[in-house]
């Protein structure tokens, strides 16, 4: 084994879990999910069967990463966040799996502490969702989104420094990169 596994935690039959990955005290990996390398998994986090978790993501405590949710690589997920998979539960008409709702969340995005992501949403590339929001849109890649319900707020550069845009550019004050701002949307110069 090339990974750490806390004796508290378990990982049923069937997970994948990549080298240098971490997982801390109860913490549950259920089957079928595919943990990428060099991830960190939080105390209490849970991973449903056939999530997705790429390449060097750090997943803070008390997260539920539920069934139908794929985290690209460099993915932060703060203290308590929780992903949903079913638009409209009901306990006495449960929802197969066949009907969960797909979240996409891209690389490099940060999703705050204490987040809610309703299902069916995609989470754009370098994105950052703020503390305590309540996401029912996708968010653009580069977007600043917060509140609940979350709105766009603004623009981070990919070093999560905030963009001021003049003319429809900018540069990043701590970074240096460029971007240009088209209607609804942000791209990198160098993208």
């Amino acid at each position: 084994m090339t990974y750490f596994v806390h004796p508290s935690s378990y990982i049923d039959d069937n997970a994948r879990v990549g080298d240098g990955t971490r997982i801390w005290h109860f913490s549950h990996i259920m089957g079928d999910a595919k943990i990428g390398v060099n991830v960190t998994i939080g105390q209490n986090v849970f991973v449903g069967r056939g999530v997705l978790v790429g390449d060097n993501c750090k997943i803070q405590n008390n997260v539920a990463v539920y069934e139908g949710v794929t985290l690209e690589e460099g993915v932060f997920c703060g203290p308590s966040a929780v992903f949903t998979n079913v638009k409209w539960p009901r306990a006495e008409y449960p929802t197969t799996p066949e009907g969960y709702l797909k979240t996409l969340v891209k690389h490099g995005c940060s999703i705050g502490a204490n987040a809610t992501i309703i299902c069916g949403t995609e989470l754009g590339r370098y994105s950052f969702i703020g503390a305590g929001s309540v996401v029912t849109e996708s968010v653009p890649d580069y977007g600043f989104v917060y509140g609940a319900p979350a709105r766009l707020m603004g623009w981070v550069c990919a070093c999560a420094e905030k963009l001021i845009f003049v003319d429809g550019r900018s540069q990043c004050a701590v970074c240096s990169k460029s971007y240009r701002q088209n209607e609804s949307q942000v791209v990198r110069e160098e993208d």
